[in-house]
């Protein structure tokens, strides 16, 4: 039973770990010493990992937390190796800072880009399927 907690401490270190390179990539998709390709990665992945609706729903056994589990890391690796060292590394000192200081302010402001990205993505869907006369589904 002593393993228990130990294990318990690592989960919420990594759980630390990746809110922090999620910022991290947040932080990296608004700097412009970051090529453009790796910017547009690391929006959609920051904004995947901080949206409230997810590729597989949560309540789905095994398959809802698969892309957390693994997705979200994969695509975190990806956009990681296509930023420069230099920058990554300013950008993972600005977010430890931030986590230190347990700064909200952004985080409304993150909230509310993701919304209207799946708005607009919602509303492109809804644009495409009334043109091929399929509005009625959505109606």
């Amino acid at each position: 039973m002593k393993s228990q907690p130990g294990r318990i401490e690592r989960w919420k270190a990594r759980a630390r770990l990746l809110k922090t390179e999620v910022h991290t990539l947040w932080l990296a998709c608004r700097d412009p010493r970051v090529p453009r390709r790796a910017r547009l990665l690391a929006a959609l992945v920051a904004a995947y990992a901080l949206s409230p609706i997810d590729l597989i729903p949560d309540f789905i056994p095994v398959l809802g937390y698969l892309d957390d589990l693994i997705l979200l890391p994969l695509g975190i690796l990806l956009v990681v190796k296509m930023i420069p060292a230099d920058v990554l590394a300013d950008c993972r000192a600005r977010a430890k800072e931030a986590s230190l200081q347990k700064e909200t302010s952004g985080a409304v402001l993150g909230a509310a880009v993701v919304v209207v990205l799946w708005l607009v993505v919602a509303a492109a869907l809804f644009f495409v399927a009334k043109r091929m006369g399929l509005g009625q589904l959505f109606l």
